[in-house]
Formats: C-alpha cells, sequence, structure tokens
C-alpha cells in the first residue's frame, strides 16, 4: 500500500510505526457556522481511510477534534448573545446531525479544545522552560519560530521569505513578527480561563499538538487535513509537538484538496456557499459521496452543477442493475457457495478494489471500475438461458456480496434499490412538472383504452408522457414507467 506524503512530496509505502497499529489525526472544524460540503469532503475521506486501512487489517484510532474557541466563535456568540461554549456546542450538535445524515461515522475519538485547557496550558509552560517559548508583560505567550530549526519542511518555505507576503501579528513585545500566538491575553467581553499568564484562551495551533499527544502520543502514523491547514497550521503543530518530544510529530502527512464551486472558491459573500443541510435538501447522500469520491481526495475540486446529475444517472443505472440482480437471484435461489461463471470481471471485483484503494486511496479508479462490474452483470443477464440459470443467479450473488463488502466502505449501496430508485423518479418528475400520481393515472388510462381496443387514445396517451419526458415499457406484469432524463 502507498500513501502520498506532504512532507516528502511523494508516494511512499504505508509501514506503520507500531506494526499493524495505526495512529491517525485529522483536523475537524471550527464551529461558528453550519458545516459546509468542503467540510462533509474531508469528513468523508478521513473516515474512508480509517475504514479501509481497518479492512486491510490495520488497527485503527482515528481522533478528530473540534475548535470550538475561537475568535469567530466568539464573535458569532457576542453577535447573538450567547456565552461562546454554548454556542459552539450548539454548533457541534447541528454538525452532528449533518454527519449523521451524511451517513459519516465519527471518528473513534472526538476532542474539544475548550476540554484541554490543563494539558494546554502545561504544554505551554513546558515550551517556556524549553525556551521555545516566551510571554509578554499583557499576557500572551509566543513561540520563538527561529529557535526552530526545521520550521518550514512541511510547506518548504523558508523562514525568512514568511515576512514577504504573509499577514504576521505586530504585537508590542512580540521578539519577531513571525512568531505565533500559543495562548492569547482574554479582551473585555471574551471567554477566558486563569493561567499563569493572566486571564486568556488558547491559540488555534496549540491545541491540535496537545489533543495528538493526549489521545496518541508522541508519534503517530497519519495527520490528515484540508490543503489550507499546510501553512501556518500544521508547520506551527510540527514546531510545538518536536521542540517539546524531541519526535517526529506524524510520519504521514495526508492533506485533502479544497472545493470550489462552478470555478470560484466557496464563499458566503459570492454566494456560493453550500452547507451539507442545504445540499441534502437536493441530493441523496450517497450521490454526495459519489461525487467526492470521484475525484481524488489530494486534488482540488472544481464542483460544477452537472457533477451531481452525473452522479444521480450512474447510481440509478446501477442500483437499476442491483434490483434486476436481486430479482435474478431470488428467482433461482441462487446461492453464494454454488457453482460461479468463469467470469474474470466478477471474480475481480474485490481485487481490482484493493488495488485502486492500495494506491493512495484512489477512489476515482475505484469508482470507475463499476462502471465495468455492472456492464458485465447486465450483460450475463440478458444473455442467460435455460441451462445456466441456476449458475447465473449463483454469481450474481457472488457479485453483489462482493461490491457491498468494498463499496460500502465508500458509503455506498446502503440503500434498499426499490426506495433509491423512486425516489429519484419521484425528484425527476417533479422537475417535469408532473407527479407520480398523474404519470400512474395516464398508465391506467391507456392500460383500459388498450383493453378496449382503443389503440389512437393508447398511442396518444404514450406519445404524450414522451413529450413530457415520461417513457412507457410494457412486459409481461403490465406497463412500467421511467425518466428519460435519466439515461
Amino acid at each position: 500500500m502507498k500513501i502520498y506524503n506532504s512532507m516528502t512530496g511523494k508516494k511512499e509505502e504505508f509501514i506503520p510505526i507500531n506494526g499493524k497499529e495505526v495512529k491517525m489525526y485529522a483536523c475537524g472544524i471550527t464551529v461558528y457556522d453550519l458545516s459546509h460540503i468542503g467540510h462533509a469532503r474531508q469528513a468523508m475521506v478521513y473516515s474512508m481511510i480509517a475504514d479501509y486501512l481497518r479492512y486491510r487489517g490495520y488497527d485503527v484510532k482515528y481522533v478528530r477534534n473540534y475548535t470550538d474557541v475561537d475568535d469567530k466563535i466568539i464573535n458569532r456568540a457576542n453577535e447573538r448573545g450567547k456565552d461562546a461554549l454554548e454556542f459552539s456546542n450548539e454548533q457541534i450538535i447541528e454538525n452532528e446531525k449533518d454527519m449523521c445524515a451524511l451517513h459519516v461515522d465519527n471518528a473513534d475519538v472526538m476532542t474539544k479544545a475548550s476540554e484541554y485547557i490543563d494539558k494546554i496550558i502545561n504544554f505551554v509552560s513546558d515550551l517556556i522552560e524549553k525556551g521555545y517559548a516566551y510571554p509578554i508583560e499583557k499576557g500572551d505567550v509566543y513561540y520563538r519560530v527561529r529557535k526552530f530549526n526545521e520550521y518550514g519542511k512541511l510547506s518548504h518555505r523558508k523562514i525568512d521569505e514568511l515576512l514577504n507576503g504573509v499577514r504576521v501579528d505586530v504585537e508590542e513585545g512580540k521578539e519577531d513578527p513571525i512568531d505565533f500566538a500559543l495562548w492569547k491575553s482574554a479582551k473585555p467581553g471574551e471567554i477566558y480561563w486563569d493561567s499563569p499568564w493572566g486571564k486568556g484562551r488558547p491559540g488555534w495551533h496549540i491545541e491540535c499538538s496537545v489533543m495528538a499527544l493526549d489521545t496518541l502520543g508522541e508519534s503517530i502514523d497519519i495527520h490528515g487535513g484540508g490543503r489550507d491547514l499546510v501553512f501556518p497550521h500544521h508547520e506551527n503543530e510540527i514546531a510545538q509537538s518536536e521542540a517539546l518530544t524531541g519526535k517526529p510529530f506524524a510520519k504521514y502527512w495526508s492533506h485533502c484538496g479544497l472545493i470550489k464551486i462552478n470555478g470560484e472558491k466557496m464563499s458566503k459573500s459570492l454566494g456560493n456557499f453550500i452547507t451539507i443541510r442545504d445540499a441534502l435538501m437536493d441530493y441523496n447522500y450517497e450521490v454526495l459521496k459519489y461525487v467526492m469520491f470521484s475525484k481524488h481526495y489530494g486534488s482540488d475540486v472544481d464542483i460544477v452543477d452537472s457533477d451531481f446529475t452525473i452522479a444521480e444517472k450512474h447510481l440509478y443505472y446501477f442500483y437499476n442493475s442491483i434490483l434486476k440482480m436481486n430479482s435474478f437471484i431470488s428467482q433461482y435461489n441462487g446461492d453464494i457457495n454454488g457453482e460461479l461463471l468463469d467470469d474474470e470481471v466478477i471474480s475481480g471485483i474485490k481485487s481490482c478494489f484493493i488495488e485502486a484503494m492500495d494506491d493512495d486511496f484512489n477512489t476515482v479508479s475505484a469508482i470507475a471500475n463499476l462502471h465495468s462490474v455492472f456492464k458485465d452483470i447486465n450483460s450475463i443477464i440478458e444473455s442467460s438461458n435455460k441451462g445456466n440459470r441456476q449458475i447465473v443467479a449463483n454469481t450474481l450473488a457472488k457479485a453483489i456480496s462482493d461490491i457491498n463488502e468494498v463499496y460500502g466502505i465508500l458509503g455506498l449501496f446502503k440503500q434498499e434499490p426499490e426506495s433509491f430508485i423512486n425516489e429519484l423518479k419521484k425528484k425527476y418528475v417533479k422537475k417535469l412538472g408532473l407527479d407520480v400520481d398523474f404519470v400512474e393515472n395516464e398508465i391506467a388510462r391507456r392500460t383500459e383504452a388498450k383493453k378496449e381496443k382503443n389503440y389512437e387514445l393508447a398511442d396518444s396517451i404514450r406519445s404524450d408522457l414522451d413529450s413530457k419526458g415520461v417513457i412507457l415499457s410494457d412486459g409481461v406484469n403490465g406497463t412500467v414507467w421511467d425518466i428519460k432524463e435519466l439515461y
């Protein structure tokens, strides 16, 4: 298995620090507002990585944090006349509702900055004692960036270049403009905790170092987060942690790409900021997962409206195929342990998935394989005959078992096929300005017309529905309808 390491800029063989044990930490959300689809992508990615590593036999401990004390949180809480922690806790509850609706599991350990204040204070005190940090008169504590000789090794920036084009704090008492805050003195009206340096609260970067150390130990296997965190957040985490412990903070640095919407960075001011909640009002959660995993986790993604429509069409085809498979398996008593067809595509479902995912969690390739798999499955069903239907049913049972086993890691095919199909049909028939009752009433009228041998009326009803975007198929079990746009 190989994983891309942001520290070295290349894919490396994945060898955990301690045998099959994997310690993974991913930076979570600053909870000052509802979570957006960028947060959704990152949560999906690291949940998927943890699940896949477990599937491959690793013992994973996955930790994810909430930043629940921050300038944005304090400002938003003050605007609403609420206590900062009360407000951030409300936002955490809302975030967890969204993640539940997305069917993204929580990490094994979910931490909050506010619950680590004493350990943060101790960490900062130890850095002061080691000479890597210093307090100033008004009660702030800063990290001495230049004292950490390897500063910049993750972002590949040189210290003297940081002053060019990068905003730095100018505070009286700071020894160097590039030093960053470990502890911030409290301003009037802000939440605070008592510390050896006065009333204050943690700086942003220190919390992750402390929480990772407390939950996972001095060195971890994988540290993840959004690409926008490489500098300064992750760079500062390295400086703090390695200055304290003298050991490498993380062996592999993994970064999830950022999201643009229709060519522009997501922004409330641009009106293209899509919350998870809004996205789920328009699309099934598996559609969102399909879109996200159709792009490589490490790449920045420009999502256009058509991505969701394409994903709906693909999943509609896959779920219809699964419905046909289930029907065939049921009709001919398919047995996964029975005799199987010698079919290279079906026998390779799991091995092709593993090959793709072992290459830096290449979900793009894994999803692309689905098209070959379902094309092959439909061909097998269509070409079945009296002499081989039992073997075909056994083969389909094996295929559906393998699909569920591996693609369940991506959160796909978790729903009842008929339910997924009907919900999507209902959505698209509404887009046509129709409703299900109207379509079914028209089909009933057509059936009655055919009984009365009024074929002109029957053909007229079919043509009218077709012109509206609804297609009819007649079979031994009656007439079924579908949406033209979904094909």
